[in-house]
């Protein structure tokens, strides 16, 4: 199984919790991505290595990616991001399922190498 880095364990606590109850929902998690010097965004081998892993990876626990969009600059704040990704799950189960399916091992190795960093938000489902 593969292993989350930077995962807030409090928050993981509140979804596993989610996910083991009777009233586990779809789930819409918002993708905060800069990525790395060597992944070359947005037309890197190693970026797009990356996403294609990355598809296959939510593909295996039935989710998907809804959009996905460059950050061209910043009104408010000085976070500095290379792009943002809407991906949805049907489950707070399928989302912890992402570790443990068949892509994970290989999604968590390109990660490392392709993103510098990423903050992940847990949102309600709009799409139902």
């Amino acid at each position: 199984m593969a292993e989350l880095p930077s995962a807030n364990t409090g928050e993981l606590d509140v979804i596993e919790s989610i996910a083991s109850s009777d009233s586990d929902t779809s789930v819409l998690m918002i993708n905060l991505n800069r990525y790395a010097p060597d992944a070359e965004y947005p037309d890197g081998r190693l970026y797009k290595d990356y996403m294609a892993k990355l598809h296959e990876l939510v593909d295996q626990v039935d989710g998907k990616i809804l959009w996905r969009t460059s950050v061209h600059g910043q009104v408010v704040g000085s976070q500095e991001l290379h792009e943002v990704l809407g991906i949805w799950y049907p489950s707070h189960r399928a989302f912890l399922n992402l570790m443990s399916a068949p892509a994970s091992e290989e999604n968590m190795r390109l990660r490392k190498l392709a993103v510098e960093t990423a903050v992940v938000h847990r949102s309600d489902d709009y799409t139902g």
